[in-house]
Order: structure tokens, then sequence, then C-alpha cells
């Protein structure tokens, strides 16, 4: 992908009230939960995607240990993907 290739823009509006636009950088499963990697220019941050009757929400995850596990768990699917022999039977 070439760096200057345009992302798809998200707006979100923060607990309070401003709205910040990212760019999505990732959407991925793991385990039961789906989640967005977003990027400003003053910021990465990582949401889970919950799924309602009326459409979809981001939920910011605080838990630092979870967030950390995730995002592990992100970048070594990612290097598997450029390199299947990371990850052997």
């Amino acid at each position: 992908m070439d760096i200057n290739e345009i992302r798809d823009q998200i707006t979100i509006r923060d607990d309070e009230g401003t709205m910040k636009d990212y760019s999505v950088e990732a959407l991925f499963d793991m385990a039961d939960d789906s989640y967005a990697l977003l990027s400003s220019d003053e910021e990465v941050i990582l949401m889970r995607i919950e799924d309602h009757d009326d459409g979809q929400t981001l939920v910011g995850i605080t838990n630092q240990e979870e967030k950390a596990s995730i995002l592990s768990a992100y970048a070594l699917a990612v290097e598997a993907s450029r390199d299947p022999n990371i990850i052997s039977d």
C-alpha cells in the first residue's frame, strides 16, 4: 500500500463531546469480538466494535492488559501473514 493512499476516515465524539477524525488502519476479529485500530495525527487507538439492532458502535478499551494482549496478538497475526513460517504446527 502506498503511504500516501487515502484510508477510510471516521469521526468519533469523545467523552467530552469533542469530534475527532481518525483513519481506519485495520479492522480485525479476535475470539468473539471485532476491533478497529484507528489513527490520527496525535494518537493511535484500539476500539471494540459492538453490534446493535440499529447499527454498530465503537467502545474504548480501558483495561491496559486487555489492550496489550489484543495488540500483541494482532502484531503476531500481521507478522505471520508476511512470513507463514513464524507459526508452525
